[in-house]
């Protein structure tokens, strides 16, 4: 068996497996659909590689896309050109996408089904090697594209977590134990912060207004896992619609 493959496979199959009990008691079509996935990713893992996958899996980025902006419609996401995501709507993120080159990359977001103008582009750089998740943000009149390098690896046994900020009209916030001590301070729409290590544990933590006690959001408890990374995104609008809302990922 290749355990490059199955790694990466089985990697997908654990994030859906985390998704469908994320969902499993607030959202039944939610929990279906990953746990579909779950099973979906669990027979890819257990099915050899091909040969070209395993060459391309030395040195290949990898990219994912996240719909975060707030009432901003359906979108098509084409690289360079190559329509590559099709009707991602807001809150959705892609799996990583695998990319045979490196280099420059031109993303270009489109209402979905439309190609006669982008409703933003961007130019980034891909390195060799690198994960990345590339976010859709801001209000549709302000539309942005960030690049944000993922980290994944942790040390044997261990686990991390970080935090993004990408709701633009929330201020800066705190994020800190719930009714405990701040654990990322002052991170502003667009900031990402640093991984920070942990030992596999349950986590439950709260979004604070910046410097204050004021809790803006709160984040559902989630187990963090051994042998995996997470970021909590807060999306959506605070006191508005959509809605403010924590969106939990595995790298």
């Amino acid at each position: 068996m290749n355990y490059s493959h199955f790694d990466k496979y089985l990697k997908k199959a654990m994030k859906y497996d985390f998704l469908s009990n994320y969902y499993k008691y607030s959202d039944p079509n939610l929990f279906i659909t990953y746990y579909q996935k779950h099973l979906q990713y669990m027979q890819i893992a257990l099915t050899p590689a091909p040969r070209d996958e395993l060459d391309l899996e030395r040195t290949q980025p990898m990219i994912r896309i996240l719909h975060a902006s707030p009432g901003a419609p359906s979108v098509d996401v084409y690289l360079n050109g190559r329509r590559t995501i099709r009707n991602l709507t807001f809150r959705q993120e892609t799996d990583y996408i695998p990319l045979k080159e490196t280099g420059q990359y031109r993303i270009d977001i489109f209402p979905a089904g439309k190609t006669d103008k982008p409703l933003k582009s961007e130019q980034v750089q891909l390195e060799k090697n690198q994960k990345y998740t590339s976010a859709v943000v801001g209000r549709p009149s302000e539309l942005d594209i960030i690049l944000i390098a993922d980290n994944s690896s942790t040390p044997a046994g261990e686990t991390k977590v970080r935090f993004i900020h990408l709701s633009p009209n929330a201020p800066a916030v705190d994020i800190a134990a719930k009714n405990g001590d701040v654990v990322f301070s002052n991170i502003s729409f667009k900031e990402v912060t640093d991984y920070l290590g942990l030992t596999p544990m349950p986590l439950d933590v709260e979004v604070r207004a910046a410097g204050t006690d004021k809790v803006v959001l709160d984040v559902p408890p989630v187990r963090l896992r051994p042998n995996r990374a997470y970021t909590i995104y807060a999306v959506g609008l605070l006191n508005g619609n959509p809605a403010l809302e924590a969106l939990i990922s595995q790298d």
